[in-house]
């Protein structure tokens, strides 16, 4: 990996730590925060569009194509992902979607989009995802559910990671395909998300206004850094291999368990940091 997507990645996957840990506790409204981010993510961001290349390309169709799938695969990513945290164990449906993605999307960008990793990239690529696995799954031993019945955490686990490989894969071979805009390209597709958002707060205005007014600070912060980490990734997807993007891009489920550990003391930080130190080992081998 070049070190500018290396950069690009990084940044991103910082980016998406600090949202994570400014937003927490907020995002647990459910839809009417995701309205707030729709709506907040596209005022942001949609006077930026100009300075950043426009729409990226002259085909229109292409464009509103591109944007369009992303935005109904995005929004199913995000109906599968709430979900599966209404079913099932937290850090299980966690830890196998942010595991299940990346290894599928490595695997789908191997087999049709034709990329060629190393194999020492790949190495680094398979610690990665074991360790953000193994963070996941911290605390899955606490789960309350009956060990004789199937886990609905890991079936919306696997669900999602199907969901977050198939977008991943979508977005990179429309940005490629049609080049388009990163910044364009993510605000179209939030600005389409909006109307399933819309439906999905029907008869809940109420609900959405309150957390505007007692949350706004932590939408604006969610509406300017959210969209910042996916246009990083979008960028480094047009100039390096996705099966190498898309595991690095987990790193922010690192920084955010690192925090957890030191800022929120929370508990067996030895299995917490030695998870991370086996990402850190495969973002070294990445990085190569």
């Amino acid at each position: 990996m070049s070190a500018l997507a290396f950069a690009l990645v990084f940044a991103a996957a910082i980016t998406h730590a600090a949202w994570n840990v400014i937003a927490h506790g907020v995002s647990k409204a459910g839809m009417p925060f995701l309205w707030w981010g729709a709506v907040g993510g596209t005022v942001v961001w949609i006077g930026v569009i100009p300075f950043t290349g426009g729409l990226g390309t002259d085909d229109l169709r292409g464009f509103l194509l591109g944007v369009g799938v992303s935005a109904v695969l995005h929004v199913i990513y995000m109906a599968v992902l709430q979900r599966g945290y209404r079913e099932g164990n937290l850090s299980t449906v966690y830890a196998t979607a942010r595991g299940t993605g990346p290894f599928l999307s490595v695997i789908v960008a191997v087999l049709l989009l034709g990329e060629r990793p190393s194999a020492l990239a790949l190495v680094g690529v398979g610690a990665i995802i074991l360790g953000v696995v193994a963070i996941g799954l911290v605390d899955r031993g606490r789960s309350s559910r009956s060990r004789r019945t199937i886990d609905p955490g890991l079936l919306f686990g696997l669900l999602t990671g199907v969901a977050i490989a198939v977008y991943t894969i979508w977005d990179a071979n429309a940005v490629r395909t049609w080049n388009l805009s990163p910044v364009a390209f993510m605000v179209g597709t939030m600005l389409l998300e909006i109307p399933f958002y819309s439906i999905g707060v029907r008869g809940r205005w109420a609900a959405v206004r309150t957390l505007g007014r007692t949350q706004w600070r932590r939408i604006v912060a969610f509406s300017i850094l959210s969209p910042l980490s996916y246009i990083l990734v979008l960028t480094a997807i047009q100039i390096a291999p996705v099966a190498l993007v898309a595991p690095l891009r987990e790193v922010s489920v690192v920084l955010v368990s690192l925090f957890g550990v030191f800022a929120l003391k929370e508990s067996r930080p030895g299995w917490r940091i030695a998870a991370s130190a086996v990402v850190a080992a495969g973002i070294v081998l990445l990085a190569l």
